[in-house]
């Protein structure tokens, strides 16, 4: 019988998480995997973003939904809460990394990134059921144009989408394992994607990944919120396993304490919830040999959102998927258009006046002074009426280099740490982009329609991203980064780190093919566990 109550425990049940989740099992682990959100069926997921408890993450006050908005000084933070991750409320656009990314000094030595990741790329793309999208809708051809009017329009393309593209809403046997999956339903285009997809046309990590991994035995308990890894027995590396705890999150009385041990951990919390964690064992002492490069090289993908709305329905964006497009401005510089169908009303309330970005510290005022000039076009920029039908938000993503910090602020009574941005020296912070700005306003001007930024961004020069990574980098050894190339945390025996805080560069793309092409090929370096068990009498351990 085992010591242990689990071989494995994952802290997370995203992209990364369930990758390893899967693989694990597969090689004939226990695995334990511990989510801070709750579990979601089609039928649980928000119609609306009006229904905010079922939408919003906020524990402390009773939301528990699905999206989680976190603001710093330096950036604003949109990230995915529940079992499935970020795969609840992404885009569903899945992209490979372009090949330079691989040449940034960084990790370029470290392994073959060229020759070793196109195999592990195949087989995400083969698990998350990626399919390319062909269906031009309104906001595709206002792209087209812009797009011809910046002399751009040969970078158009069609995305890879992890959507079931079958007949709309007719609901067949699975379509993309032999049957071995769950039912299938096609996609209707409704745009709700990242507000929810109740239709179960959305490849959500539950549908596949997670789906055989606990057919496979792997035990998911939800709304668990890891608060410390520790180290058992007197070596304290991690070779003789781990105690990890973990509480009910949002409950400040009852917190529901427990703690469970396990041969090896694997952090997959998402680049935010991951440094929190790290960043408190490391100061409550539990992993007290962590690289002193953690918190470093966090990334934003040098990210900007900003949307025009419609004057009225003669622009009705809704009948897509929520991304259907993509166009390059420059070699580095990719765009997005983005709609939220007819369900994300209320995310109106995220989104202002368009004000040209300024110094951080003048900004407020340049906002307040824009709005006093614009009265009816700040009314008209958070109006939720009809908003999301009307609205074409558009992510522009770069793959230049920027970075900051994430550092600890405060630690509370309970241990929980609060964490604070700042900048990265040497590197630029994350900044808006005057050619996201120049779009916006072209776009404007054909749909007669009023541009916009997101808050943040516009009153305080703060942008958004959804695509939040680093801080856990990959690195030759400690003085470098926090884990190795196959994810091995440096300093530890049994212990990974598996999800977007290991990128030590921004993508220019979207994120999770990458993550989780990364946390493939990790997973085939770890022995099946006979050969883990009979290595593991030789030493007698």
């Amino acid at each position: 019988m085992s010591r242990y109550d689990s071989d494995y425990i994952i802290v997370g049940s995203g992209f990364g998480g369930s990758t390893a989740a899967l693989r694990l099992a597969e090689k004939g682990y226990s695995v334990t995997m511990l989510e801070c959100g709750r579990r979601y069926e089609d039928a649980d997921m928000p119609q609306t973003t009006w229904q905010v408890p079922r939408a919003f993450w906020l524990p402390l006050l009773k939301l528990r939904g699905m999206l989680r908005v976190s603001p710093f000084k330096d950036i604003t933070v949109l990230s995915g809460s529940g079992v499935g991750g970020g795969s609840l409320v992404y885009s569903m656009v899945l992209l490979r990394a372009p090949d330079r990314t691989f040449d940034d000094p960084l990790w370029a030595g470290l392994a073959d990134w060229r020759a070793e990741l196109p195999a592990h790329y195949e087989e995400a793309e083969r698990m998350l059921g990626v399919m390319r999208y062909e269906r031009d809708g309104i906001g595709d051809r206002l792209i087209i144009d812009v797009a011809e009017d910046l002399g751009v329009a040969d970078t158009y393309s069609k995305p890879m989408v992890g959507a079931f593209l079958g007949p709309p809403g007719e609901t067949v046997d699975d379509p993309y394992f032999g049957g071995a999956g769950p039912p299938r339903t096609g996609c209707t285009r409704c745009g709700n994607c990242m507000v929810g997809c109740r239709e179960g046309a959305k490849n959500l990590l539950t549908k596949n990944y997670l789906y055989f991994a606990e057919r496979l035995g792997v035990r998911i308990l939800p709304e668990r919120l890891a608060t410390d890894i520790r180290p058992l027995g007197r070596s304290g590396d991690g070779s003789e396993g781990f105690a990890v705890t973990s509480v009910t999150p949002g409950n400040a009385l009852f917190r529901n304490r427990r703690t469970m041990t396990a041969r090896a951990v694997v952090v997959a919390a998402g680049t935010l919830g991951t440094n929190k964690l790290l960043q408190r064992c490391r100061l409550n002492g539990s992993l007290n040999v962590l690289s002193p490069r953690l918190g470093e090289r966090v990334r934003t993908n040098s990210e900007s959102v900003l949307a025009v709305t419609a004057p009225d329905d003669r622009f009705d964006l809704s009948d897509s998927v929520c991304i259907s497009s993509s166009i390059w401005l420059d070699e580095s510089t990719h765009l997005e258009p983005v709609v939220y169908g007819t369900g994300g009303d209320f995310n109106a309330s995220l989104f202002s006046l368009l004000v040209d970005p300024g110094r951080r510290a003048t900004q407020p005022l340049r906002f307040a002074l824009a709005a006093l000039r614009h009265p009816r076009m700040l009314i008209r920029a958070s109006n939720p009426r009809r908003w999301s039908r009307r609205t074409l938000l558009f992510i522009v993503m770069q793959s230049l280099n920027s970075s900051i910090r994430l550092r600890p602020w405060r630690r509370l009574r309970d241990g929980t740490v609060l964490l604070q941005t700042e900048p990265d020296p040497g590197e630029p912070r994350p900044q808006p982009i005057p050619a996201a700005y120049d779009v916006a306003r072209r776009l404007a001007e054909k749909m007669g329609g009023t541009p916009q930024a997101a808050v943040f961004e516009a009153a305080l020069c703060t942008p958004v991203t959804a695509h939040f990574l680093g801080g856990a980098v990959i690195g030759a050894d400690a003085d470098h980064g926090v884990v190795d190339a196959d994810l091995n945390v440096h300093g530890y025996d049994n212990l990974m780190v598996c999800d977007g805080s290991v990128l030590p560069t921004n993508l220019g793309v979207n994120p999770s093919l990458t993550i989780t092409a990364l946390v493939e090929r990790a997973m085939e370096r770890v022995p099946p566990r006979e050969s883990r068990e009979a290595a593991a009498e030789l030493v007698g351990t």
